[in-house]
């Protein structure tokens, strides 16, 4: 089967109930998104699928063929950080780091479909699990998010 994975088609061959977290980390070499509880409930695994932020430890990968999946590694060119991966220095938000990859998908995933969100908003939505505490860092990031025009600022 043929995925697009940041943009690129990528041809894997594995069995349809395999989850989407093992094709990208063992099939494709793109380790920047992590295995964390195994049960989509952690958020360490978020990508984007069609640029909703989607925890895909669970996920077939069957069920991704045909949609737009982004990883860590597509979210911004190396060269070139994500306005949100700059916020992240900024605040320094990464202590060990391990969950930030799932942190700052979702976090893209919520500004753009919601570029001004709410408090509430941003906790509604920010559910990963962070075992360093990082959650007000996050929220603070956001909440500088929030103040700049992310279209005018390179992505």
């Amino acid at each position: 089967m043929t995925l697009e994975v940041n943009g690129r088609p990528m041809a894997v061959d594995t069995e349809g109930d395999t989850p989407l977290l093992w094709v990208l980390r063992d099939e494709l070499g793109l380790t920047g998104t992590k295995y964390g509880c195994g049960l989509a409930l952690c958020g360490a695994c978020t990508v984007h699928l069609d640029g909703v932020a989607t925890r895909c430890c669970v996920l077939p990968v069957e069920a991704a063929v045909g949609r737009k999946i982004t990883t860590i590694e597509g979210l911004a060119p190396k060269d070139k950080p994500h306005t949100l991966q700059m916020l992240w220095i900024k605040h320094q938000v990464p202590q060990c780091g391990y969950c930030q990859s799932g942190m700052l998908m979702a976090a893209a995933s919520l500004l753009a479909e919601t570029p001004k969100p709410t408090d509430e908003q941003i906790d509604a939505a920010m559910t990963n699990i962070c075992r360093c505490g990082t959650y007000p860092r996050v929220k603070a990031a956001l909440q500088e998010a929030r103040t700049l025009d992310l279209k005018k600022v390179p992505a």
